[in-house]
Formats: C-alpha cells, structure tokens, sequence
C-alpha cells in the first residue's frame, strides 16, 4: 500500500515537473505582455499601454485581418472539399481507394518547410494566374487543411448508423435529401471541429505562409516573426498573448463540441 502511495507520488511530481517546464514560458510570456518596461528581464509595473498601441499600429491592424480573411475563406472551403471527402471514401469502395486514402496524410505527415517550397515552386510555375499574394495564401492553407478536415469528419463517420439513411431512403427520400436531412445533421459536430482546427492551423502558420506570401498579404505570425528579429519587446508579447487566446479558445469550444456530441 505504501509503495502504491509512493509510486503515485513519484509520478504526480514528474508530471507537475513536465507541466511546469512546458507552460512556465507561457505564463512567462503572459505576465510580461503586461509589464511597463520595455526591457523584458525588468518589471517596472503593471500596463495595459501595450495592447491599446496594437489597435494603433496599422501593419499589425493589416496583418490580423489578413489573418482573418484568410482563415475564414481558407477553413470554409477547405471543410466543404473534406467532409465530401471524408463522406465519399467512407461509403464508397473504388479503384485506388487505398492509395488515395494514404496520401490524404502527406500534408500531416511531412515537414512544413518541404510544403512550403513544393507549393512555391508549383505558384512560380504558374505565377501568371497566381501571383505570391492573399490568392496563394488561401490555396496554400486550403491544401494543408484539407487532411485535417478529413480526419475528424471521418473519426466522425466510424460511430454513424448507415441504417438510418437506409430507412430515410426506404420512406421515399433520394439520396440527395437522405444526405442534407439525415446523414449532415448526424456529422455536423465532426465538421464543426474540423473547420474549428482548420482555423486555428491557418491563424497559426508560419513556415508555409512565409514562403506563398507576397506583398501586402502579410498575416499576423508572419508580423510577429519580422518583429521578433528586431528584439522581443512586449508589444510581441502582447500580440502573442492575444494569438494564444484566440487559439486556445477554437481549441477548447472544438474540443466541447466534440464531447458533447459523442456521448
């Protein structure tokens, strides 16, 4: 019994060890965003002088509506293209079915930086119909999110009774009407969570977004990384503290969603 107690002990301690190390920089990030000094390493006092100069900066005011408008159009499109997706491969059986599902990960699966220069060299190929700008921007974010999308809605599909479109179809409906009255309600929480988390992976990226973006379709991580390289000040810290609100908050109402849904 007391070796249980111990054992128990031991791995509380390491976990709170683990948790301390990986969100202590966070907090640290936090509480400075607040600090009057502009020198990091000294707290003068408590101000809010950094987040109201935000919404008078003009590039970061820029930069976080391209981030908006990116997002949105990005995750919407993305969702619509995945959940077709995802509700044809799981119904249908055909010619190369395996292979297509394989490759649906590589987005996932490869590093960020290889997606970024293929999809760079693709638009330099074209860059006649797509110059470097908000345009490829949202086509590059539409194929990383594609796969993400797909995933949830088909994690979605694995616990969906097909009995029930088969007695929607038997009471006279066609397949159309079975699809918008019976089979989208039933997976709408899986494709509510998969355009949440395409979202949150437009708002986030940097890598990809570096290499697609042209002038004047600056989004705001790529504004905080130029920023960064002048020193890290707490404008930076507040700019990032207001991302990490914003992510935290699709993450965590995506995850309720998904909860509430699957029980």
């Amino acid at each position: 019994m007391k070796q249980n107690k111990l054992t128990k002990s031991t791995f509380s301690i390491y976990a709170a060890f683990v948790y301390i190390i990986l969100y202590m920089p966070i907090v640290v990030l936090i509480i400075f965003s607040f600090n009057d000094s502009t020198i990091n390493a000294v707290w003068q006092g408590f101000t809010l002088k950094w987040y109201v100069g935000l919404f008078d900066n003009k590039e970061v005011l820029e930069a976080m509506w391209n981030t908006i408008v990116i997002g949105v159009i990005s995750s919407l499109i993305s969702t619509m293209i995945g959940t077709l997706a995802a509700v044809g491969m799981y119904k249908y059986n055909f010619k190369g079915k395996t292979v297509l599902d394989g490759m649906l990960y590589v987005p996932i699966i490869i590093p960020e930086i290889v997606m970024g220069i293929a999809l760079l060299m693709f638009f330099s190929q074209f860059k006649a119909i797509f110059p470097l700008g908000t345009l490829t921007l949202i086509l590059a974010h539409i194929t990383f999110s594609i796969s993400y999308v797909v995933v949830v809605v088909r994690a979605r599909l694995e616990g969906f009774d097909r009995s029930l479109e088969e007695a929607a179809m038997d009471l006279g409906a066609n397949q159309l009407e079975t699809f918008v009255k019976v089979t989208l309600p039933i997976i709408m929480p899986g494709i509510v969570a998969g355009a949440l988390l395409a979202f949150t992976l437009s708002v986030d990226d940097v890598i990809i977004s570096f290499f697609v973006s042209g002038p004047g379709s600056t989004t705001l991580p790529l504004k905080i990384f130029s920023m960064v390289r002048f020193g890290v000040t707490p404008e930076i810290n507040a700019l990032s503290t207001i991302m990490l609100v914003v992510t935290l908050t699709i993450a965590v109402l995506s995850e309720k969603i998904r909860m509430k849904f699957s029980k």
